[in-house]
């Protein structure tokens, strides 16, 4: 009998894990947590492994939280895009009640997590979750703008693992805030390229002019070049504590530059496969450069 029940719960476990990694978008939340770790060991003068425990835990929750508010509030508009049909809201395997929870449960244990390291890094998290969940996600289908200030709390955690680090709020966190920023841009801009006809069901508005154009492309060139210039500030000894050497800033410079071509590409091309190419090389660059920066700290 025990073994039939056991049986019986592992799926359903299995079936609910998937179902939380699906609504706290983890591998996203997994992408953020390590720009967070980066920015703490870019920043603390010594490494302490509960701080970053803590600071791993309560990003994620962070978040995770975001997400699940996000998806609570774009639960019909989910049902009518391929992409997000199969989620576990407008699929009907999590009820909102069930999802509110979830989000209200991860948004207290993050603030708290993070209030432990030191209260700048707890307000950075809640002004994060804030302004995605009341400001972003409604703007979404109002205007392109929503990328702008989508781009905010998208930068947030870079900067927030040096304020974890420190419990300071300068011009090194500032910058590592800047370099996030602009990479949004032509990283979401690329995603929403690949995605316009998907995003136009759900009624977004995602690209800068609506459409898949010169002038989109146009300004995805001008946002990477701004993101390649900020990358590479720190060469120059202008930026504190947060410093760069110049071997690393050709590094970052060189792997700036592909991201670059690609979007000169885009450009010429405006196709979608040079879209997904461009995005592929944003990803790739977001986390190759913040190993450098780290790498280059140590060495």
């Amino acid at each position: 009998m025990k073994t039939a029940v056991n049986t019986a719960t592992a799926p359903t476990l299995a079936l609910a894990m998937a179902d939380f990694k699906e609504i706290t978008k983890a591998r996203l939340a997994i992408s953020v947590v390590f720009s967070s770790l980066a920015g703490y060991l870019l920043g603390a003068p010594q490494i302490e492994v509960v701080s970053l425990l803590l600071l791993a835990f309560g990003g994620y929750c962070m978040v995770g939280a975001s997400n699940v508010y996000n998806q609570i509030i774009e639960k019909d508009l989910d049902a009518l895009m391929k992409r997000t049909e199969n989620r576990p809201i407008p699929s009907g395997r999590m009820s909102v009640n069930k999802a509110l929870i979830i989000a209200i449960l991860l948004t207290v244990l993050g603030i708290v997590s993070l209030y432990i390291l030191n209260p700048k890094t707890a307000m950075f998290g809640a002004i994060s979750i804030f302004l995605y969940t009341s400001c972003y996600t409604p703007l979404k289908t109002k205007t392109p703008l929503a990328v702008f200030v989508g781009a905010i709390p998208g930068a947030i955690p870079f900067m927030l693992g040096w304020v974890a680090a420190t419990n300071e709020f300068g011009i090194e966190p500032g910058t590592l805030f800047m370099i996030q920023f602009f990479w949004q841009f032509p990283h979401f801009w690329a995603l929403g390229w690949m995605l316009d006809d998907d995003y136009k069901r759900g009624g977004f508005k995602m690209l800068p002019t609506g459409k898949k154009d010169k002038g989109t492309a146009l300004q995805i060139i001008m946002y990477t070049i701004w993101m390649l210039v900020i990358s590479v500030i720190p060469a120059f000894g202008i930026t504190g504590r947060l410093q760069l050497s110049i071997p690393a800033a050709v590094i970052i410079f060189l792997m700036g530059m592909v991201m670059l071509i690609f979007a000169f590409l885009l450009y010429e091309k405006r196709d979608n496969i040079t879209a997904r190419k461009l995005m592929l090389a944003s990803v790739s660059y977001i986390t190759l450069m913040q190993v450098v920066y780290v790498v280059d700290k140590f060495i």
